[in-house]
């Protein structure tokens, strides 16, 4: 298990001071805390899709649920990167709209995120490179042992996913996205999207000035390769947007130099030199706009002859929803339709994630597959939840009984050390903690969503505004004990 919850904790006064008083950031806090989670019944009272489909809650205990593939078999694969694990969820053959069980298929990774399968292999991109497994779809069961077969990868700084996909061509397709908000890389392999050989050989960059494409996919109707990219924060509410590009190789897409149509960047684009002004000019603009900070992740075309005539080639995408931005907005999956004159027209999908008020956050979806029957499946790693939209009857949004009895069992105790607690303690109050905890984002129920092992993890991983303070193990370790301690006393929070 890695990388699961924190950065929240070492939350000091300067990110208070930034919530207070920053204009434009209104995060999800439960994301951070960890407190978030959902029920088949706040699925049928907020979610709600077109005329002609159904969505239910497929799973409701996969923690930090990310990418996904689906087996000949139809069983589910989710990715857990905070958990450093990829899990299986079994096919709901007993037609309760539920998987039949879940297990872990690989442990110990670091941070996996992108999965796809080809053939007998289940591909894994993990934050520092690419490995693979042999893998049986009969079964579910792994049919070999894991190799890395793509090492080196850099994975320090913002946006670390590591996304991958097959090809066409055969090749097989890998995202990296930049370290900063805006910068100029070091790194040639940062912001950009690579390609290799299905056997690791063969590395090379594919195409550059992408900013964080975490999605991508190729269309079934021009076999286009079709990429999302998160614009930059900072800016305001509403520019820059975020894209939807065509990818084609040696093509350089914009950043940091320029966002949207070619329109320089304050920082870096403005008063530029001559060569940068060229290279602005000579970028690929995207191909759609989504709006400002929605964060668009999946794409997902859908290729089923099951999908309703209006769906079948249109593609899917999972908007995360918006942090830097006064009103929230995103938190829902649209759907993308070409015309006949190739110009892109966006639905809503998927919705209900966001009140009417937009306030409260009930998902953040992430990542979309397509069964070979045409059933959706989509994971939420805000709620921890994966959702399966499907066509038939019934009133958008409604959901097939949940009437399979479920189990838990046990956790085990936590066994606290009070010299590690204490360390810990000092931590919280070097670094003001509580000046955010207190008030905004009450530290609850962690026993419940974390270990003390995946709960020092958590402290590597920050999720935007919240700092990394580069802890030391020993220091993430005493953080940990001292926060679960409080827990173990009967204190339901931390102040």
């Amino acid at each position: 298990m890695k990388y699961t919850l924190f950065l929240f904790l070492a939350l000091a006064l300067g990110l208070a001071t930034l919530v207070v008083f920053a204009p434009g950031v209104s995060v999800p806090w439960k994301q951070l805390t960890g407190g978030a989670d959902t029920d088949p019944e706040t699925v049928d009272q907020q979610l709600r899709v077109p005329q002609g489909f159904r969505v239910e809650l497929f799973a409701d205990e996969v923690p930090n649920a990310r990418w996904l593939a689906v087996t000949r078999h139809g069983d589910v694969i989710v990715s857990q990167p905070k958990r450093g694990q990829v899990t299986l969820l079994q096919t709901d053959e007993n037609r309760d709209g539920r998987t039949d069980g879940q297990r872990v298929l690989i442990d110990g990774l670091r941070r996996p995120h992108g999965l796809f399968l080809h053939e007998n292999w289940l591909y894994v991109a993990e934050s520092d490179g690419v490995g693979r497994v042999p893998f049986d779809h009969s079964d579910g069961r792994l049919a070999g042992s894991y190799q890395k077969i793509v090492e080196g990868l850099a994975d320090e700084g913002n946006h670390w996913t590591k996304t991958i996909g097959m090809g066409p061509d055969g090749w097989v397709y890998l995202s990296s996205g930049s370290t900063c908000n805006v910068c100029e890389e070091e790194d040639p392999q940062r912001a950009t999207i690579m390609r290799f050989r299905p056997d690791g050989s063969g590395l090379e960059v594919y195409a550059t000035g992408l900013r964080n494409s975490v999605g991508f996919d190729w269309s079934p109707k021009n076999g286009g390769l079709y990429a999302t990219d998160n614009g930059r924060d900072w800016l305001g509410d509403d520019f820059p947007p975020c894209e939807l590009n065509r990818v084609e190789k040696d093509v350089f897409y914009g950043w940091p130099y320029a966002n949207g149509n070619r329109v320089p960047d304050p920082d870096l684009g403005v008063n530029a030199s001559a060569e940068i002004k060229q290279k602005i000019a000579a970028s690929r603009p995207p191909v759609h706009d989504f709006p400002a900070h929605n964060a668009p992740l999946g794409i997902t075309f859908l290729r089923s002859p099951a999908q309703p005539g209006p769906y079948r080639d249109a593609a899917l995408v999972a908007l995360h929803g918006s942090w830097n931005r006064t009103i929230k907005d995103g938190y829902k999956v649209v759907s993308l339709h070409w015309d006949e004159q190739g110009n892109i027209h966006q639905r809503d999908f998927l919705w209900g994630f966001l009140s009417a008020d937009r306030t409260e956050v009930y998902g953040r979806p992430v990542a979309i597959a397509e069964d070979t029957s045409g059933n959706i499946y989509i994971s939420d790693d805000y709620a921890g939840a994966i959702y399966r939209v499907s066509t038939g009857q019934g009133s958008p949004g409604g959901n097939i009984a949940d009437t399979k009895p479920r189990m838990q069992a046990p956790n085990k105790p936590v066994v606290i050390d009070s010299g590690a607690a204490q360390r810990g303690e000092e931590l919280y109050q070097r670094h003001q903690c509580a000046q955010c905890h207190t008030a905004q984002v009450p530290l609850r129920n962690l026993m419940k969503k974390y270990n003390l092992q995946t709960l020092a993890q958590y402290f590597d991983t920050p999720t935007p505004p919240m700092p990394n303070y580069g802890f030391s193990d020993t220091q993430k370790r005493a953080l940990a004990h001292y926060l679960m301690s409080l827990e173990a006393e009967g204190d339901s929070s931390v102040n």
